[in-house]
Protein backbone atom coordinates (compact mmCIF):
# COMPACT_ATOMS: atom_id res chain seq x y z
CA UNK A 1 0.00 0.00 0.00
CA UNK A 2 1.59 3.18 -1.06
CA UNK A 3 1.12 6.84 1.17
CA UNK A 4 -1.45 8.19 -1.10
CA UNK A 5 -3.67 5.24 -0.72
CA UNK A 6 -2.78 5.11 3.45
CA UNK A 7 -3.89 9.00 3.50
CA UNK A 8 -7.29 9.64 4.78
CA UNK A 9 -8.76 13.10 4.70
CA UNK A 10 -8.86 14.92 8.29
CA UNK A 11 -12.72 15.59 7.99
CA UNK A 12 -13.36 11.48 8.04
CA UNK A 13 -11.48 11.44 11.19
CA UNK A 14 -13.64 14.40 12.98
CA UNK A 15 -16.65 13.12 10.75
CA UNK A 16 -16.44 9.59 13.01
CA UNK A 17 -15.35 11.12 15.81
CA UNK A 18 -18.54 13.19 15.85
CA UNK A 19 -21.06 10.36 14.26
CA UNK A 20 -19.68 8.02 17.59
CA UNK A 21 -20.33 10.61 20.29
CA UNK A 22 -23.82 11.22 19.20
CA UNK A 23 -24.53 7.74 18.75
CA UNK A 24 -23.21 6.88 21.80
CA UNK A 25 -25.09 9.75 23.10
CA UNK A 26 -22.12 12.15 24.70
CA UNK A 27 -23.12 14.64 22.51
CA UNK A 28 -26.50 14.75 23.65
CA UNK A 29 -29.94 15.52 21.27
CA UNK A 30 -30.09 19.42 20.38
CA UNK A 31 -26.33 20.07 21.64
CA UNK A 32 -24.95 22.62 20.14
CA UNK A 33 -22.17 21.85 17.12
CA UNK A 34 -20.12 25.00 17.24
CA UNK A 35 -17.27 24.83 14.37
CA UNK A 36 -14.79 26.46 16.05
CA UNK A 37 -15.33 24.74 19.55
CA UNK A 38 -15.28 21.46 17.89
CA UNK A 39 -11.99 22.56 16.02
CA UNK A 40 -10.10 23.61 19.04
CA UNK A 41 -11.38 20.18 20.88
CA UNK A 42 -10.09 17.86 18.14
CA UNK A 43 -6.73 19.97 17.28
CA UNK A 44 -8.01 20.34 13.88
CA UNK A 45 -8.49 23.54 11.46
CA UNK A 46 -12.14 25.02 10.77
CA UNK A 47 -12.65 23.30 7.33
CA UNK A 48 -12.57 19.46 8.40
CA UNK A 49 -15.21 19.68 10.88
CA UNK A 50 -17.38 21.88 8.45
CA UNK A 51 -17.06 19.03 5.63
CA UNK A 52 -17.88 16.69 8.86
CA UNK A 53 -21.04 18.72 9.79
CA UNK A 54 -21.88 19.08 5.89
CA UNK A 55 -21.79 14.85 5.82
CA UNK A 56 -23.31 14.04 9.10
CA UNK A 57 -26.36 16.02 8.09
CA UNK A 58 -26.63 14.12 5.13
CA UNK A 59 -26.64 11.03 7.18
CA UNK A 60 -29.55 12.47 9.17
CA UNK A 61 -27.54 12.98 12.50
CA UNK A 62 -27.35 16.59 12.74
CA UNK A 63 -29.57 19.51 12.17
CA UNK A 64 -27.74 22.51 10.14
CA UNK A 65 -28.83 26.11 11.85
CA UNK A 66 -27.74 29.92 10.77
CA UNK A 67 -23.98 31.14 10.93
CA UNK A 68 -21.46 28.75 11.96
CA UNK A 69 -23.06 26.14 14.06
CA UNK A 70 -25.06 22.99 13.73
CA UNK A 71 -27.11 20.77 16.37
CA UNK A 72 -27.20 17.11 16.98
CA UNK A 73 -30.92 15.89 15.59
CA UNK A 74 -33.48 15.29 18.09
CA UNK A 75 -35.69 12.42 16.55
CA UNK A 76 -39.32 12.89 17.19
CA UNK A 77 -41.51 10.38 18.40
CA UNK A 78 -42.66 10.04 14.80
CA UNK A 79 -39.20 9.88 13.44
CA UNK A 80 -38.17 7.27 15.36
CA UNK A 81 -41.99 5.56 14.12
CA UNK A 82 -40.56 5.77 10.56
CA UNK A 83 -37.29 4.72 11.29
CA UNK A 84 -38.66 1.13 12.66
CA UNK A 85 -40.98 0.69 9.81
CA UNK A 86 -38.27 0.69 7.71
CA UNK A 87 -36.08 -1.19 9.32
CA UNK A 88 -38.45 -3.93 10.14
CA UNK A 89 -38.85 -4.44 6.19
CA UNK A 90 -35.19 -4.49 5.36
CA UNK A 91 -33.83 -6.50 8.72
CA UNK A 92 -36.54 -9.31 8.37
CA UNK A 93 -35.38 -10.02 4.54
CA UNK A 94 -31.81 -9.95 5.80
CA UNK A 95 -31.90 -12.25 8.51
CA UNK A 96 -34.08 -14.51 6.09
CA UNK A 97 -31.04 -14.35 3.65
CA UNK A 98 -28.45 -14.34 5.68
CA UNK A 99 -29.89 -17.75 7.08
CA UNK A 100 -29.92 -19.07 3.54
CA UNK A 101 -26.53 -17.36 2.42
CA UNK A 102 -24.25 -17.02 5.15
CA UNK A 103 -20.67 -18.75 4.81
CA UNK A 104 -17.95 -19.86 7.18
CA UNK A 105 -15.68 -16.60 6.98
CA UNK A 106 -19.33 -14.63 7.81
CA UNK A 107 -20.15 -16.84 10.62
CA UNK A 108 -16.81 -16.17 12.21
CA UNK A 109 -16.88 -12.51 12.00
CA UNK A 110 -20.91 -12.57 13.27
CA UNK A 111 -19.71 -14.32 16.01
CA UNK A 112 -16.87 -12.12 16.63
CA UNK A 113 -19.65 -9.21 17.08
CA UNK A 114 -21.76 -11.06 19.18
CA UNK A 115 -18.88 -12.62 21.84
CA UNK A 116 -17.63 -8.77 21.86
CA UNK A 117 -21.60 -7.63 22.73
CA UNK A 118 -22.07 -10.53 25.52
CA UNK A 119 -19.12 -9.50 27.16
CA UNK A 120 -19.39 -5.41 27.43
CA UNK A 121 -22.97 -6.78 28.56
CA UNK A 122 -21.76 -8.92 31.18
CA UNK A 123 -19.11 -5.65 32.25
CA UNK A 124 -21.93 -3.62 32.30
CA UNK A 125 -20.21 -1.27 29.71
CA UNK A 126 -23.37 -0.07 27.44
CA UNK A 127 -21.98 2.03 24.74
CA UNK A 128 -19.80 -1.04 23.95
CA UNK A 129 -22.43 -3.27 24.20
CA UNK A 130 -24.95 -0.67 21.98
CA UNK A 131 -21.40 -0.60 19.28
CA UNK A 132 -21.38 -4.22 19.29
CA UNK A 133 -25.03 -4.99 18.42
CA UNK A 134 -24.99 -2.73 15.48
CA UNK A 135 -21.70 -4.42 14.64
CA UNK A 136 -24.39 -7.38 14.76
CA UNK A 137 -26.44 -5.78 12.28
CA UNK A 138 -24.28 -5.02 9.90
CA UNK A 139 -22.40 -7.95 9.83
CA UNK A 140 -26.16 -9.82 9.43
CA UNK A 141 -26.44 -7.72 6.11
CA UNK A 142 -22.89 -8.61 4.93
CA UNK A 143 -24.35 -12.15 5.16
CA UNK A 144 -27.46 -11.59 3.19
CA UNK A 145 -25.12 -10.70 0.23
CA UNK A 146 -27.60 -9.05 -1.72
CA UNK A 147 -26.10 -5.87 -3.47
CA UNK A 148 -29.47 -3.35 -2.96
CA UNK A 149 -29.40 -4.22 0.27
CA UNK A 150 -26.44 -3.33 1.22
CA UNK A 151 -26.64 -0.54 -0.59
CA UNK A 152 -29.80 1.10 1.42
CA UNK A 153 -28.18 -0.26 4.59
CA UNK A 154 -25.15 1.66 3.92
CA UNK A 155 -27.69 4.95 3.25
CA UNK A 156 -29.11 4.51 6.42
CA UNK A 157 -26.33 2.92 8.30
CA UNK A 158 -25.95 6.09 10.69
CA UNK A 159 -29.51 6.58 11.66
CA UNK A 160 -30.02 2.50 12.12
CA UNK A 161 -26.76 2.48 14.23
CA UNK A 162 -28.17 5.37 16.48
CA UNK A 163 -31.63 3.36 16.63
CA UNK A 164 -29.94 0.28 17.69
CA UNK A 165 -28.67 2.11 20.47
CA UNK A 166 -31.56 3.47 21.80
CA UNK A 167 -31.91 0.55 24.41
CA UNK A 168 -30.78 -0.35 27.95
CA UNK A 169 -31.52 -3.80 27.88
CA UNK A 170 -27.69 -5.02 27.09
CA UNK A 171 -27.71 -8.12 28.38
CA UNK A 172 -31.79 -9.41 27.29
CA UNK A 173 -30.21 -7.81 23.57
CA UNK A 174 -27.45 -9.99 23.18
CA UNK A 175 -29.10 -13.23 24.29
CA UNK A 176 -31.56 -12.34 21.16
CA UNK A 177 -28.97 -11.63 19.02
CA UNK A 178 -27.28 -15.38 20.21
CA UNK A 179 -30.96 -16.84 19.38
CA UNK A 180 -30.50 -15.32 16.14
CA UNK A 181 -26.67 -16.42 15.69
CA UNK A 182 -27.89 -20.14 16.12
CA UNK A 183 -30.78 -20.09 13.81
CA UNK A 184 -28.55 -18.53 10.53
CA UNK A 185 -25.51 -21.07 11.62
CA UNK A 186 -28.12 -23.59 11.44
CA UNK A 187 -29.88 -22.24 7.94
CA UNK A 188 -32.88 -22.60 9.97
CA UNK A 189 -34.70 -19.83 8.15
CA UNK A 190 -38.47 -19.96 9.37
CA UNK A 191 -37.11 -19.80 12.87
CA UNK A 192 -35.09 -16.62 12.06
CA UNK A 193 -37.68 -14.94 10.65
CA UNK A 194 -40.10 -15.44 13.59
CA UNK A 195 -37.19 -14.57 15.79
CA UNK A 196 -36.43 -11.42 14.18
CA UNK A 197 -40.11 -10.25 14.43
CA UNK A 198 -39.76 -10.80 18.30
CA UNK A 199 -36.39 -8.89 18.14
CA UNK A 200 -37.97 -5.96 17.00
CA UNK A 201 -40.57 -5.80 18.83
CA UNK A 202 -38.12 -6.00 21.65
CA UNK A 203 -36.61 -3.06 20.11
CA UNK A 204 -39.21 -1.11 19.56
CA UNK A 205 -40.31 -1.02 23.07
CA UNK A 206 -36.59 -0.46 24.16
CA UNK A 207 -36.73 2.58 21.90
CA UNK A 208 -39.65 4.12 23.62
CA UNK A 209 -38.40 3.10 27.37
CA UNK A 210 -34.57 4.57 26.45
CA UNK A 211 -36.32 7.68 25.01
CA UNK A 212 -38.64 8.16 28.15
CA UNK A 213 -36.09 7.72 31.12
CA UNK A 214 -33.21 9.91 28.52
CA UNK A 215 -35.78 13.01 27.84
CA UNK A 216 -35.81 14.97 31.06
CA UNK A 217 -31.23 14.76 31.20
CA UNK A 218 -31.92 15.94 26.60
CA UNK A 219 -34.06 18.89 28.44
CA UNK A 220 -31.77 19.99 31.29
CA UNK A 221 -29.12 20.03 28.72
CA UNK A 222 -30.69 22.00 26.09
CA UNK A 223 -32.07 24.40 28.78
CA UNK A 224 -28.46 24.94 29.97
CA UNK A 225 -27.03 25.09 26.33
CA UNK A 226 -29.79 27.93 25.59
CA UNK A 227 -29.28 29.50 28.52
CA UNK A 228 -25.32 29.95 28.01
CA UNK A 229 -26.45 32.21 24.85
Amino acid sequence: MTGAEEFKPESERVTRTLRDQIIDGTRAPGSKLVEREIAAELNVSRLPVRDALRDLVAEGLVTPRPRTWAVVREFTPSDIADLVDVRSALEVLGFRLAAQRRTRAGLARLRADLDAELAAAARGDGPAARRAAADFHETVTELADNVLLSELNSTLSSRMRWLLGQHDAFAAVAEEHEELYRCIEARDVERVEKLALRHLETSRSEATAHQFRTAPEAEAESGASAGAE
